[in-house]
This record gives structure tokens, C-alpha cells and sequence, in this order.
């Protein structure tokens, strides 16, 4: 509760923290969008595959020009992760393989890393997060992103001497959105192909929020961050709204929906006919926790906590996250306090690649919300055989797969392939 104070201090001696931004997309344009406004915050520079791109989106949040020219331009991540000039380093780039190489570079040049690449941080965060450690700077999820601000509430609960029962988020889901591709994903949100290109929007992108792989990712994240389990069946979306939390998402010899107790699930807003969820959580996050003892168990009832019909399992939220407007957070946390706003800590379990449709042998997979594959979360066990989604893009198919069946890493060719070999030692080291 300290950061805008630590910050302007850091103003005032004529340190600010410098930061450098890889990617400069709607994540990043956000974050850019509040850093003139934020005291003992700078970004000194920001790396895209297109420079124009960027400088457009700075003067489209509201940058000035001078701060425009005062700020360096590149094409390349890992220039900008060797630079002077940068304290912090910003992964906001969404592909896997380059955000772990940009995250190696930044952590072998003595930058502090802020992984706002959730599909990087699923596949080899732990070792990640160890090399950091040897290193002697922070490796961090992104604040305002779902898996760090769950990371918070799991961590004020425990603090608290809660137990933690469940934890994860909300999201419109249908088990027929596991087939969306995005030839057909627009007419879900409500748009035209038309409308939804003319506002620059990526099919493959809010397919992958659609289809259910952004949320197997972010719950994989979460468990990996908070020493969660994965569900063995995989998420089951139950329809809930924030009210029901403490019914629905306890353990099913008691009532609810959980398999038991400690694990990741994702809510959905919608009913399985479609009907819209009351008070739901589609923006939001949670976490459901179990009173440790019958006083404290009083004291929910006391002070107004709703809870389940026991009393002794009740839920805390947030409705909204803001994404990019809050990422200054993990910058300022990870160079004032040296510590992360979430960070994975062991392999708890994987996103796993499942066919989306029957296919075969020679096809190419295109990977996170594209036409062959979705993600599905698996457990731990499940980690050393599975393909990852991460992985499933741009590799050739070695048998026929059937509509529905996961994926193995050995169903693919991945050749020489350095991320995929840093997965496999981050399972084995799990």
C-alpha cells in the first residue's frame, strides 16, 4: 500500500523506474495510456515488429510529443532487453517463443521481467522464475491480468489463515464454443466480420478467449503460481453467479461442484441454454474459502460475509480487471520492493492441445484459437506427454487425431526445438 509513495521517492532522488515495453498492442497501449500520470515511472522504450505501429498507438492514448521523441524505438525484443536504459523489462508480445527469449535476455542482462505473456509463463515460468532468482532480479506475472490478481486474493486468504477452497475466474462459455474457429467467431460477440476488422480486431485472438483455451492457460497459471490443483477431468465451466460462489465451488460431498478441495475452475456467465447467468463474473475473478474453526466460521455471519448453507465456506471477488491500466503495479512492485505480483512457482498442470475436429497426419497445426486445436487444462500428470498449446503452432501433425482427443508432444514434429526442450525440463524439475 506503499507503491505511489515509493515511487515518487524514487522521482525525487532522480531514479524513476525505467521501463521497456515489448509489444505494442492493446495490453500494452493500456499501460501506456497511464504512465504519464504515474510519478517515478518512465518508459524509456518500446519494442514492436512495426516502430510506426507503436509511436501510433503512444499518440493514440494521449502521449504528448515530446515524450513521443524522448522515447526509443525498436524492431527487435532483445535489443531492448540489453539496454542502459531499462530497468524493467515488459513481455507483451502473446507468442510463446518469443517471450521466453526475450524473458532469457532481459534476466542475463540483470532486468527485472514482468510476463504479461501468460502463454510463455504455462510453459516454462518455473525455470524462468529460478533463473531470475540466481540472477538477482524478479520475475512477475502482470498485475491486472486474471492470474496475478488471483494470486493476490489466494495469497490475502492464506495470510489470513484462511483455507483456501477454490479460486479462478469468469468467462462466457458454451461447450459448443470448444469447435469455434475464426471463420464463425464474430457472430458470438455480436459483430460483423466487417465491423470487427475495421476495429482492428483479431479473429485468432478473441477466438482463443471464446474456444476456452485462454481460460485453460490463465487456470494452468494460477495453479502453477499458488500450488492449486488442475481438475483431472479439466475445467467444467459450472454456470454461477458471484452470490452461488460458496455453494456451487466447494467440495461435491457437501453439496457443490469440486472434486475437493484446493483446486482452479473457471465460472461461466452464461446457463448451458444459453440464458445469462444472474450477477455473473465474466469480468472478474475469486477466490472460495473454508473457515478454519467454528469461531471464525461465527465471524462470516457476524460481519455480513455470505456464505454457503454451513457457514463455513464463503467467497471473495473482484467483478472487473483492467488489465494494461493496472500493470504499473508489477513494474513498480518488482523494481521498489523486489518482489512479484504473482509468479509461477512449480508445473502443476498444462494446456493441453485437443483436436477441434478430425485430423490428419501432414496437417499443420496453427495453434492458440485457430482451426485445429483448443486448450483444455490437465493436470500435472498429464504435463509429460501432453502437447501443449504453446507449442501447437506451426508444427506438422504425425498421425490422424480424432475430433476431441488431446494431443501428445510425440503426435508432432518439433524437430530441434529449444522451448520445447525447456517445457520438458521444467516438468522433470517440477
Amino acid at each position: 500500500m506503499n507503491l505511489a509513495r515509493l515511487a515518487a521517492e524514487a522521482e525525487a532522488r532522480g531514479r524513476p523506474v525505467r521501463a521497456g515495453l515489448i509489444g505494442a498492442g492493446k495490453f500494452g497501449s493500456m499501460f501506456l495510456s497511464q504512465t504519464p500520470a504515474i510519478r517515478g515511472l518512465e518508459v524509456s522504450a518500446i519494442a514492436d515488429l512495426s516502430p510506426d505501429r507503436a509511436r501510433a498507438a503512444c499518440a493514440a492514448v494521449g502521449w504528448d510529443d515530446a515524450r513521443i521523441a524522448a522515447t526509443a524505438f525498436l524492431d527487435d525484443g532483445a535489443e531492448l532487453a540489453r539496454r542502459d536504459d531499462v530497468d524493467v523489462v515488459i513481455e507483451a508480445t502473446g507468442s510463446p517463443r518469443a517471450g521466453v527469449a526475450h524473458a532469457e535476455t532481459a534476466i542475463a542482462a540483470g532486468k527485472h521481467v514482468v510476463m504479461v505473456n501468460v502463454e510463455a509463463d504455462v510453459l516454462v515460468g518455473p525455470l524462468l522464475a529460478r533463473k531470475a532468482a540466481a540472477a538477482g532480479v524478479v520475475y512477475s506475472m502482470a498485475y491486472g491480468d486474471q492470474p496475478a490478481l488471483v494470486s493476490e486474493m489466494v495469497d490475502w486468504a492464506r495470510a489470513s489463515g484462511l483455507h483456501v477452497t477454490a479460486a479462478g475466474k469468469g468467462t462466457r462459455y458454451l461447450p459448443a464454443y470448444h469447435a469455434v474457429t475464426p471463420d464463425d467467431v464474430w457472430s458470438h460477440y455480436g459483430l460483423t466480420p466487417e465491423a470487427a476488422k475495421a476495429a482492428g480486431m483479431n479473429p485468432q485472438m478473441f477466438n482463443s478467449f471464446l474456444d476456452g483455451t485462454k481460460s485453460a492457460i490463465e487456470m494452468v497459471a494460477i495453479a502453477n503460481a499458488c500450488g492449486l490443483d488442475v481438475p483431472d477431468d479439466g475445467l467444467a465451466f459450472p454456470p454461477c453467479g458471484v452470490d452461488d460462489l460458496a455453494h456451487v465451488l466447494r467440495p461435491r460431498e457437501l453439496g457443490g461442484q469440486l472434486p475437493r478441495r484446493g483446486v482452479v475452475e473457471t465460472v461461466s456467465s452464461l446457463e448451458r441454454d444459453g440464458r445469462p447467468v444472474f450477477r455473473d463474473l465474466r469480468w472478474g475473478v475469486y477466490v472460495v474459502f473454508e473457515a478454519p474453526n467454528d469461531y471464525a466460521a461465527a465471524c462470516f455471519r457476524q460481519y455480513g460475509l455470505p456464505t454457503d448453507a454451513t457457514g463455513r465456506f464463503a467467497a471473495m471477488y473482484k467483478p472487473f480487471h483492467l488489465i494494461g491500466l493496472e500493470l504499473s503495479i508489477s513494474v513498480l512492485s518488482a523494481a521498489l520492493r523486489n518482489e512479484p505480483t504473482g509468479q509461477a512457482r512449480e508445473m502443476r498442470g498444462v494446456a493441453a492441445s485437443v483436436a477441434k475436429r478430425a485430423l490428419k497426419a501432414g496437417e499443420m497445426l496453427d495453434g492458440e484459437g485457430g482451426y485445429t486445436v483448443h486448450g483444455r487444462a490437465l493436470p500435472r500428470k498429464a504435463a509429460e506427454r501432453a502437447l501443449p498449446v504453446g507449442l501447437a503452432h506451426g508444427v506438422r501433425l504425425l498421425r490422424d487425431v480424432a475430433a476431441g482427443e488431446a494431443l501428445a508432444l510425440d503426435d508432432v514434429e518439433l524437430g530441434s526445438d529449444r522451448v520445447a526442450d525447456m517445457y520438458r525440463a521444467a516438468v522433470v524439475g517440477a
